[in-house]
């Protein structure tokens, strides 16, 4: 099973399309918030399973703010971040995965990619692929790939513009 994962587009409905070329065949999208319009669009871009969720900048969209669903047998939690102050770090995330028995939590919010696969619970965030905060300010988006035996391979990709496949650092 092949899963993308972005965040923060912020209405640049064309670097949603771009990385969805990038990558390929997938079997789920999951993007975790600041949409900001054209919703239907980045909808009609996939027929993969998709999860879209609200972020703080997202007025007058009808999406939830969270949401929770299986990746395989693992539970997972997804939420813009915003609610949780992931500005200040994870903990709070951490906490509320442990205490709801949370698997995998995503986020978005910060604009910088983040990858911690912990023992107990994995949390990540893709950065964003419109507006990257990090050292470098590579739009990037993460990768999961769910192998025959239910392992789960992470990697953090950049936007290519030249529209070469995808590549990323494995974790």
């Amino acid at each position: 099973m092949r899963i993308l994962v972005i965040s923060d587009s912020h209405g640049n409905n064309e670097d949603v399309k771009q990385i969805i070329k990038q990558v390929g065949e997938i079997d789920m999208f999951i993007h975790l918030g600041d949409v900001e319009h054209g919703l239907d669009y980045i909808r009609s871009l996939t027929d993969a399973e998709t999860h879209i969720i609200s972020g703080n900048n997202d007025y007058g969209l009808d999406l939830p703010q969270s949401d929770e669903f299986m990746i395989a047998d693992k539970r997972v939690f997804i939420t813009h971040g915003h609610r949780f102050y992931v500005g200040g770090g994870v903990d709070n995330l951490r906490k509320y995965a442990a205490q709801n028995k949370y698997d995998i939590v995503m986020f978005g919010h910060t604009h910088r990619p983040f990858l911690d696969v912990g023992r107990e619970v994995t949390i990540l965030n893709p950065g964003s692929i419109s507006y990257p905060r990090q050292d470098g300010r590579k739009k990037t988006f993460i990768m999961i790939d769910v192998d025959p035996k239910g392992g789960f391979h992470y990697n953090v990709g950049e936007m290519k513009s030249s529209g070469r496949n995808f590549y990323g650092r494995g974790f």
